[in-house]
């Protein structure tokens, strides 16, 4: 039986905005709403799509738009599969210490956006993890737009699959038994690729 439904209504394809559109009966543009809504990169959410963006610039996948159900963060030109997750040790609420650092890595039933269902089998749907940690700890001079405020810890994923299974949580102590290469920004590329090639030849 034919899916009319998925004829009528087929993926849609976002086209990269530049921030000049305007927005029709207004007299504002498309900018003045990305700065009210989403300049306090601070805020949980933001900082963990700025995470993504920032590896996705160091790995050269920054190009299009990104993809809110997709079932990995990012894939980059050679078709390596990265998951990103963020965690930072400060937040934009009062806090009277700071937040513990702990990365969500469960698997998951990958979302088919082209048939519109979800994968029957569940599974870590990437290749590598990149974990970034803003490890900055003084809410007077933070700044997460300053990559030197930031630490990656990158680990393949069938290294958390042999070892951790079906674990859903892990901790940055965790993530370092295991033997995640903690790299600063400019060496995110070259540590990314590297582990993978590692990866799929062990």
């Amino acid at each position: 039986m034919r899916n009319t439904q998925q004829e009528n209504y087929p993926v849609m394809q976002p086209v990269r905005k530049t921030g000049e559109e305007a927005i029709s009966g207004t007299d504002c543009t498309l900018l003045d709403f990305w700065q009210w809504a989403y300049s306090s990169v601070m805020d949980n959410t933001e900082r963990g799509i700025f995470a993504e963006w920032l590896v996705a610039r160091a790995l050269g996948a920054d190009r299009g738009v990104r993809t809110e159900w997709d079932k990995y963060d990012i894939c980059t030109a050679e078709g390596i599969r990265v998951e990103v997750k963020s965690s930072g040790y400060l937040q934009t609420w009062s806090q009277k210490h700071l937040s513990r650092i702990v990365f969500s890595i469960p698997k998951t039933h990958g979302w088919n956006g082209e048939e519109a269902v979800f994968d029957p089998e569940s599974k870590r749907q990437s290749d590598i993890y990149v974990f970034c940690v803003h490890h900055h700890r003084m809410k007077d001079t933070v700044n997460p737009l300053d990559v030197t405020q930031w630490s990656f810890y990158v680990l393949p994923t069938r290294q958390l699959d042999r070892i951790l299974g079906n674990q859903r949580t892990i901790s940055l102590s965790g993530l370092l038994k295991l033997g995640a290469v903690q790299i600063d920004y400019a060496g995110l590329r070259h540590t990314v690729y590297g582990l993978y090639h590692t990866a799929r030849i062990e």
